[in-house]
């Protein structure tokens, strides 16, 4: 729940996967993955739950991530063929993509993205993407090495941002990681679609 705001905000901290693209590889992306490529379905979902959590905190490469998770036995494809299926799950919501885009050049606020994604899967997508033309700032978690919800990482981004808790805006579809960043202070909007949305940050004045 949004709460109100006693100073005009100045910052856009955002989610990627769910807000502004699609996410990068979740349930769905990997159930396509393992009908096409015909993997185990019980085993391959073992395997992912067990050490997603470390290549997202930036500890294993991507390529370490798919010898723990496809090729720890002989396969008939290759990890560059897996690689290009996995990160073709990646599409933008271009509604979203120009509401922020246009309330950055409009109104030259600070967008922030604070994400959970492994390196070379973040920097796809925001090369892809061309995220980098309209954020500011980048807190995903194979940078600073932990992730959502752990509060550390909402820290991180407002000393990045240098800005106050009650001066930020936080875009995220995972109401938990909302709630998480309340207890610092920082107001979210639980993203649903673009309308509600859209909406919600007409509340303050930016209008597209």
């Amino acid at each position: 729940m949004m709460k109100k705001l006693s100073s005009v905000p100045t910052t856009i901290f955002t989610d990627i996967g769910g807000v502004l693209l699609t996410n990068g590889w979740d349930r769905s992306a990997r159930e396509k993955a393992i009908r096409h490529f015909k993997l185990d379905p019980s085993e391959t979902e073992e395997r992912h739950h067990l050490t997603f959590d470390t290549y997202e905190s930036g500890k294993i490469s991507l390529h370490e991530y798919l010898e723990r998770l496809v090729f720890y036995t002989k396969r008939n494809f290759t990890e560059e063929a897996f690689r290009k299926f996995m990160f073709a799950q990646s599409k933008p919501f271009p509604e979203m993509l120009a509401l922020i885009r246009g309330i950055k050049e409009k109104y030259g606020i600070k967008i922030a993205v604070i994400n959970n994604e492994g390196s070379e899967l973040n920097k796809y997508r925001i090369n892809c993407f061309k995220l980098n033309e309209f954020v500011d700032f980048f807190i995903s978690s194979c940078i600073v090495h932990f992730r959502k919800p752990d509060a550390d990482i909402f820290k991180v981004a407002l000393d990045i941002a240098h800005v106050d808790p009650e001066k930020v805006i936080y875009l995220e579809d995972r109401p938990l990681f909302v709630q998480v960043a309340g207890t610092l202070g920082i107001p979210g909007i639980i993203h649903q679609d673009y309308h509600t949305t859209k909406l919600k940050l007409a509340s303050f004045g930016w209008t597209v």
